[in-house]
């Protein structure tokens, strides 16, 4: 057999194994059979996808439970990733602060494709609060957050982005026209900041602002202040927007002393 002839199992092979590692990255464990059922693998080249990243140390797996979980290779190229370095020079420390301001969940994400995954976040100190954490993605049509970073995409892009994927309707409130997404977009572009209305949880609320665009560093990058619904005020999201802009601000001021100088 040719190597032409053997591209396309190889890729399919290697395909599947990232859908592997992608996926237990989302839990705390798998067995085989749920491995199967859950991502539609053919039982025949499973056995062997899964030997393979164990003995890479992709993949780890405990006798015991007989579950898959992520290995300890995983951990070590992430530690190397740095695409985002400087945006966490400056930032977790002044997202505590503005935590501590407004009593409030603050989070910090880039945006891949049409999702926001999260690469910091400033927890709430109040019992309710948003259950988030670092690398989890959300739709981006559904959040503050992710409307801030599509902001920062030329409107060709946003629109060609988001006819590529299913747009889901998470609440009532949730808006999955692409043009009503962007007619959004625009309205918060000219009013300097964006909000999520109960559109992706019910009961909770997000204001959110741009931090970086791409063509300044490479990356998009938002940040947003979340909260439940029962503890806005009367002048939401207007309550939360100074303080959330002077902390954009001194993020930026801090990335211009750490060698970077985006545009104001």
């Amino acid at each position: 057999m040719t190597d032409t002839a053997q591209a396309p199992l190889a890729v399919k092979s290697a395909g599947r194994a990232l859908e592997i590692i992608e996926h237990l990255a989302t839990t705390e464990g798998q067995t085989f059979p749920a491995l199967l059922a859950e991502l539609g693998l053919p039982r025949s080249s499973a056995h062997g996808l899964l030997r393979t990243l164990v003995a890479a140390g992709w993949v780890e797996y405990d006798v015991s439970s007989k579950r898959y979980s992520l290995g300890l290779k995983a951990w070590q190229i992430g530690q190397r990733y740095d695409g985002h370095s400087l945006l966490l020079e400056s930032g977790p420390a002044l997202m505590r602060a503005l935590t501590d301001e407004t009593r409030e969940t603050v989070q910090m994400a880039r945006l891949d494709g049409v999702e926001n995954v999260y690469i910091a976040i400033s927890p709430s100190p109040n019992p309710m609060r948003l259950a988030s954490s670092v690398g989890m993605r959300l739709h981006a049509h559904a959040t503050g957050i992710g409307k801030a970073l599509l902001s920062t995409l030329g409107d060709d892009d946003v629109i060609h982005r988001l006819h590529q994927v299913a747009i889901p309707r998470l609440t009532a409130r949730t808006i999955t026209d692409p043009d009503d997404i962007l007619a959004v977009i625009e309205k918060g572009r000219d009013v300097g900041y964006f909000v999520d209305d109960e559109e992706f949880i019910e009961g909770c609320r997000c204001v959110a602002m741009p931090l970086t665009w791409p063509e300044e560093t490479g990356v998009a990058a938002a940040v947003s202040i979340t909260m439940p619904t029962s503890r806005t005020d009367e002048r939401w999201p207007h309550s939360m927007v100074e303080p959330l802009r002077r902390t954009v601000l001194r993020i930026r001021t801090g990335m211009r002393l750490h060698g970077l100088a985006p545009g104001n």
